[in-house]
């Protein structure tokens, strides 16, 4: 907001001054409460004698007395004809964070509806911050969570904001930028996944006119002068559709329309066009009575101008998810001018126009109004999911910020249901829409009836099927190509729970090694030991205590020695800790280093790094050699298990002569052994003569790797094979 200098709240004037009955701004606003009752109005009257004591003495950066914004924002939720409360929660929205007034204050003056909105708009001033960013995110995060129990408080910021940007020019300039980011980032979104599209414009325009204001001054000028030039053409092709919906017996309003500022200087960006390269800048829209007229409307369009193959997008049998809905063509006009033209209803414009807030301001029109609120509410229940699973502010933020996207594919489940996602969405984006448990045992997708890869994009109209398997976890991997919050979060909630109950197993397992080690059997551990443990570490249970061990957070050392007695604390003579058996099935707590992708049978070596859990390399691995012998204490060591029971990824370089189905006889090879092939990659060398091949092959261990270099061996054309280190 646009704040007084002041840093010191101003405390609440019992003894308000009188209302400024000459006042026009207030005349006006009172004048627009003509659709509440006249006890509502009164109600009104005393927020407004209330919030201007309250900020008695502040001023705005501009010089003016700050009740004038709460009262422009006040007076655009008039406009959108919004209840009494919503509009006193408007006049008062920055009373608890500027004033000394009270959330028990305004609830006993105003009721605890009004009080609750007013605190869901309120900034958490009192709490420090380590940065803006997470300030930032925890405010957002906040205003979300009241916006979801109650939509009016998103409506009051979105007022709130639009007219902070109206009024801006006092501001410094790279406070005025930040706003502005902040508002085409987070704002503009929201209103447009709102449906507000009216308000998702203006907030558009002028924070593009705040970050670049000389582009935007060039770009309003050269548009006035086109608009100058093309008057002509726009009024031969709007005589024209009026002429033809005339002729059709159809009913109907037609007006032109010009894109936003900020919608043209983005197609040129994206585009690399130049102003006059920008052809579709002017459009047209008819309105007419009902649904069936849209499409005879449509037809009478399409045997007047020819339409573009390929852009027409029926919005009416299938709405955006923000409630949007209408036919969109476009056509080829006189000259070969591209025209676009919207054809909808009158509550479809409405709702186009207002979005949610045409619930409150077209009450009797179609349904449209309270099928836009249950999808908005669905909406506000999946942030609070998001909530559930975030692990802070800042993740949650980058979540919600990810799901406010404007371009939707629309596809289709096995039974027909549509659902709506972001453009660039993938198989695994749609098994989480669906419900959690498919995401999470998804392993593949059949996409038009034929089987797809997981990170397959959707496209609009496509059919979706996902097969599950039980055993199935998400990956890590799955993180670099989804596009949904919702993905992401219960991806992210997924390995972080299961990280933690792996790092738990392995930090119990590494702590009764160092208890035995010092001559103790770990059942025997008293539990005063332990609540020593966890009032020193902060944990609140013993899995906490392990976690932290098998993250690398406490050493297994430290925590054995402390959970006994000072004079058991010490090594039997002569003794060492057990060297800590694995089987590299682990998990996420347990890494093999991928520098020297142990296999069993290789001496090894383990070090705990951070947050990280047990990193495995061999023992000659060149990588570690130097942290080796620097940092000893960091190292522990460890040994295979006789039998793992699984394949391990190891790489081969092969030098074989060029010669026909060379490369077949070698995969023959691998495969006579009982081993798989991962990768191949090659590189020529002495050009026909000889070829370089690299394989990532799983093997068992060493001893199974020994039988498949002496099985390629026997194949003629190799020449030199050995295992590969990076």
């Amino acid at each position: 907001m646009t704040k007084a200098a002041a840093s010191t709240p101003v405390p609440y004037a019992s003894n308000s001054h009188s209302l400024p009955a000459e006042d026009p701004a207030f005349r006006v606003f009172i004048d627009s409460l003509s659709y509440l009752q006249p006890e509502e109005i009164q109600l009104i009257r005393e927020a407004y004698r209330f919030g201007d004591a309250a900020h008695q003495g502040q001023k705005r950066l501009s010089g003016e007395p700050y009740i004038t914004h709460p009262l422009a924002v006040a007076g655009a939720l008039a406009e959108w004809h919004m209840d009494a409360q919503a509009v006193i929660a408007a006049l008062l929205h920055d009373v608890m964070e500027d004033t000394v007034v009270t959330k028990a204050e305004i609830a006993e003056r105003f009721g605890k509806s009004v009080a609750d909105l007013v605190d869901g708009l309120s900034k958490l001033d009192k709490i420090e911050f380590q940065s803006y960013e997470e300030a930032q995110a925890e405010n957002f995060r906040k205003m979300l969570m009241a916006m979801a129990r109650d939509l009016r408080v998103v409506l009051i910021k979105l007022a709130d904001r639009l007219h902070n940007l109206q009024t801006m020019s006092a501001v410094r300039a790279d406070k005025r930028r930040r706003i502005a980011h902040e508002t085409l980032e987070i704002y503009a979104p929201i209103a447009n996944r709102l449906g507000l599209n009216k308000l998702f414009r203006q907030l558009q325009d002028l924070s593009f006119e705040h970050i670049y204001p000389m582009r935007a001054r060039v770009l309003e000028r050269a548009l006035r002068a086109s608009r100058g030039n093309r008057r002509e053409l726009l009024s031969r092709i709007l005589d024209g559709i009026q002429g033809k919906m005339r002729d059709a017996g159809i009913e109907a309003q037609v007006f032109g329309r010009e894109k936003s500022l900020y919608s043209i200087y983005r197609k040129m960006a994206e585009k690399h066009l130049s102003f006059s390269q920008v052809l579709d800048i002017y459009g047209f829209r008819v309105v007419v009575g009902d649904v069936p007229t849209c499409y005879l409307a449509l037809g009478a369009l399409h045997s007047l101008y020819k339409p573009v193959p390929g852009k027409f997008k029926d919005y009416i049998a299938i709405p955006k998810a923000n409630g949007y809905q209408s036919l969109h063509t476009a056509l080829i006009g006189p000259y070969g001018t591209p025209v676009e033209v919207q054809i909808r209803t009158e509550s479809m414009h409405h709702v186009a126009q207002e979005g949610v807030a045409s619930h409150w301001l077209y009450k009797d029109s179609e349904e449209s109004g309270a099928d836009l609120q249950l999808k908005t509410h669905k909406w506000l229940q999946s942030l609070l999911e998001l909530q559930s699973t975030a692990g802070d502010s800042s993740e949650f933020f980058e979540h919600v910020k990810v799901d406010l996207f404007p371009d939707e594919v629309y596809v289709f489940t096995p039974k027909g249901k549509i659902m709506a996602l972001p453009r660039g969405a993938t198989a695994v984006d749609f098994a989480y829409a669906v419900h959690t448990d498919i995401g999470n045992h998804c392993v593949a997708a059949r996409i038009n009836y034929e089987l797809m890869p997981l990170r397959t994009e959707l496209c609009n109209g496509d059919q979706l099927e996902i097969i599950t398997a039980a055993h199935a976890n998400p990956s890590p991997a799955w993180l670099s190509y989804i596009k949904t919050g919702r993905a992401r979060s219960k991806i992210r909630h997924f390995l972080k729970t299961m990280q933690h109950d792996e790092s738990a197993s392995l930090g119990e397992h590494m702590l009764n090694q160092e208890l035995r080690a010092l001559g103790v059997d770990p059942g025997s551990v008293e539990a005063t030991g332990w609540e020593q443990v966890m009032r020193d570490s902060g944990g609140k249970s013993m899995k906490d205590v392990y976690t932290d061990i098998g993250l690398g957070r406490r050493l297994a050392a430290v925590v054995a020695r402390r959970l006994l007695p000072r004079d058991e604390a010490l090594h039997p003579e002569g003794s060492t800790p057990a060297a800590l058996v694995i089987r590299g099935t682990e998990g996420m707590a347990i890494q093999l280093a991928p520098c020297c992708q142990p296999i069993p049978g290789d001496p090894i070596i383990g070090s705990i790094r951070k947050g990280q859990g047990l990193v495995v390399h061999t023992h000659d691995c060149p990588v570690i050699r130097k942290s080796r012998g620097s940092e000893p204490q960091k190292w522990i060591d460890v040994e295979w298990e006789p039998e793992p029971g699984k394949l391990f990824n190891v790489r081969i370089r092969i030098t074989a002569k060029n010669a026909r189905g060379v490369l077949g006889r070698i995969a023959t090879g691998i495969s006579d052994v009982g081993s798989n092939i991962e990768n191949v990659s090659m590189e020529e060398q002495s050009p026909g003569l000889y070829t370089v091949l690299h394989f990532i092959v799983q093997v068992s261990g060493r001893a199974h790797l020994a039988q498949l270099l002496r099985s390629l061996r026997h194949v003629p054309e190799v020449v030199r094979i050995a295992r590969e280190r990076e």
